[in-house]
């Protein structure tokens, strides 16, 4: 199952670098990031090619991180595509908690990554309604 990296983190300059700079010298490839701010601290949520090791490394030097399961379905580069997604979600009474996307280089398909309550039953009504799902083997590559 995919995981992301979740790190609380107080909202000053230098918190990127030194994040990035302690999965950089531990050879962990970043493949997409996202910042909510909340004034004093925020939440970074960070997509790596191995999150367990990338989760130690930070917490190894003290950063408050976290792993999170996280699903990730490939939807259509074009209008509608994530709003078809959303239809079979909200249908079927399954909320989005947070969320972020990106497209694939050299294809007409991006991946909206999300978190939810109840992973499984997210799974399981994607795939019924025929969408196709990322597996950490996957995501962590593309």
């Amino acid at each position: 199952m995919p995981q992301q990296i979740s790190i609380f983190a107080e909202n000053k300059p230098g918190k990127i670098e030194r994040i990035s700079g302690i999965l950089g010298r531990n050879n962990i490839n970043m493949r997409a990031i996202t910042i909510a701010d909340s004034g004093d601290y925020g939440i970074i949520k960070i997509l790596v090619d191995r999150p367990v090791d990338g989760c130690k490394a930070l917490k190894d030097e003290g950063i408050a991180a976290t792993l999170k399961e996280i699903v990730a379905v490939r939807i259509d580069d074009s209008p509608g595509g994530l709003h078809r997604a959303a239809s079979v979600l909200s249908k079927n009474d399954i909320n989005v908690d947070d969320a972020y996307g990106f497209t694939i280089r050299g294809s007409h398909e991006a991946v909206f990554v999300f978190q939810v309550k109840d992973i499984k039953k997210t799974e399981k009504v994607l795939q019924e309604a025929g969408f196709s799902l990322l597996w950490d083997n996957e995501l962590y590559f593309l």
